[in-house]
């Protein structure tokens, strides 16, 4: 059953979108934002050869360079000034995420409310620019331990691209802070969003061509482009289902009026947790085989080879080791992200309770069941997506972008911007609504 907003939403009248001025130009705003981004990604490193980089690239494939690739819209491959993308300050987000749950000062500092809320934005900020630099750093002596790539290796190139990088992320994150608060969506995850997106045509008109020379039989494209609208049609429906915790608040007097009782829900996602999952499982796997593709020739890496070669993609080690750390970060993220004692302290300054539990403690217990019970479902559903695409990839040798995760992450952002805009039409609408009645009363 859909519930209040999405009924609403629903019946929104769409002929009110040419009146809507101020949601027109939030779009445009947001399409700006994002074809600077695009154009940024064309811009190569000062002091690189990027045909030379882009050969060497081609021997890295499918090691966690080419998922970074995906996300940033082919930048690291042409090594571009765009090329960490806003990674850095995903991972500085998450770490201070997980942080503020286990560290008592930062866990204080997060229920400061607005006044908080900044001060972390603060902290993830400096975190970003730490892991920015430490990861630009490591570029620069990769490209300068390759042959032909770097035209005067040296100290001078080094300061110059951790710093060109490290800008590029922080216009990046910028960039993506004026989205949100001048756009519609999310702009760290519409930047992600447009990477992959950028690139499907190309995945498309690839797996097309695959067909057309014979490597791939025609049957098996119709499946390829059956089961991604399939998968789409899961993610969708999957993202939107919620468990729904019934509560009730009881009587209350105010002054000499009686109000009655009100009754609620909790709404739980069946994926609390995400992408977040699908990415660290996907990184934390791909990443031997890209310092095996690194360290080719030095000491050691035959044993990096060997766990690279038992780790490849489309091995049964690979699929169990995939699996298993879905599972495990879609409960961890969970926990970190949704605290169920928390929930119920709320519940009960605020009189509510659910019917049949005690409130406080047992409450949170409660909460705390159904929330396991729904992110093993999540968890599966998550294995299921990213499992099933990465086996067809393995066998049939199609482009990464079909693989479950990128599928996960345009659903997901997708249906985040189509709901933002749902609200900034229902807002125009209510505003005429709001005009008309006062020009009624004006009138009288």
């Amino acid at each position: 059953m859909a519930s209040a907003a999405e009924q609403l939403a629903a019946n929104i009248n769409w002929s009110a979108f040419g009146k809507a001025e101020e949601l027109k130009k939030r779009i445009w705003f947001t399409l700006g934002a994002l074809v600077i981004f695009r154009l940024g990604t064309y811009i190569p490193l000062p002091g690189i050869d990027p045909a030379a980089f882009e050969a060497s690239f081609l021997g890295q494939k499918q090691g966690v360079l080419d998922l970074f690739n995906m996300f940033s819209g082919g930048a690291v491959q042409r090594m571009a000034i765009f090329a960490l993308n806003i990674m850095p300050y995903i991972s500085a987000s998450i770490i201070i995420q997980l942080l503020s749950s286990v560290i008592p000062s930062l866990e204080a500092i997060k229920k400061d409310g607005e006044a908080g809320r900044k001060i972390l934005n603060q902290y993830t900020r400096y975190l970003c620019v730490v892991l920015a630099v430490f990861q630009a750093y490591g570029i620069s002596v990769g490209l300068q331990g390759r042959e032909g790539i770097v035209a005067e290796p040296g100290l001078f190139f080094t300061l110059s691209t951790v710093v060109t990088l490290t800008g590029g992320t922080m216009f990046l994150v910028w960039l993506g802070e004026q989205i949100t608060s001048r756009g519609v969506g999310n702009g760290s995850s519409l930047i992600i969003f447009a990477g992959i997106v950028a690139r499907l045509p190309e995945a498309i008109v690839q797996t097309f061509e695959l067909g057309r020379q014979g490597s791939l039989s025609t049957a098996l494209v119709i499946g390829v482009l059956v089961m991604a609208i399939a998968v789409i049609t899961f993610i969708v429906f999957m993202e939107r289902a919620q468990r729904r915790v019934p509560i009730t608040y009881p009587k209350r007097q105010v002054g000499n009026k009686m109000y009655e009782g009100q009754s609620s829900f909790l709404p739980l996602k069946l994926n609390t947790a995400g992408v977040i999952p699908p990415i660290f499982a996907s990184s934390l796997l791909l990443l031997p085989t890209t310092v095996a593709n690194f360290a080719q020739g030095s000491s050691g890496s035959g044993v990096l080879a060997t766990i690279s070669t038992l780790l490849g993609r489309g091995s049964p080690l690979y699929y169990l080791l995939y699996v298993g750390l879905i599972v495990f970060f879609a409960f961890f993220y969970t926990a970190t992200v949704f605290n169920p004692t928390d929930t119920a302290d709320n519940l009960k300054k605020h009189g509510g309770f659910v019917p049949g539990v005690r409130p406080g403690e047992r409450t949170a217990q409660y909460i705390d069941q159904i929330l396991t019970r729904i992110t093993v479902l999540g968890a599966l559903y998550l294995a299921v997506i990213c499992l099933l695409p990465e086996m067809l990839i393995s066998y049939a040798a199609l482009p990464f972008y079909f693989g479950g995760t990128s599928l996960l992450i345009v659903v997901n952002v997708t249906m985040d911007t189509v709901a933002q805009i749902h609200g900034h039409l229902q807002a125009h609408q209510y505003e005429g609504l709001i005009r008309k009645a006062k020009l009624r009363g004006r009138k009288r």
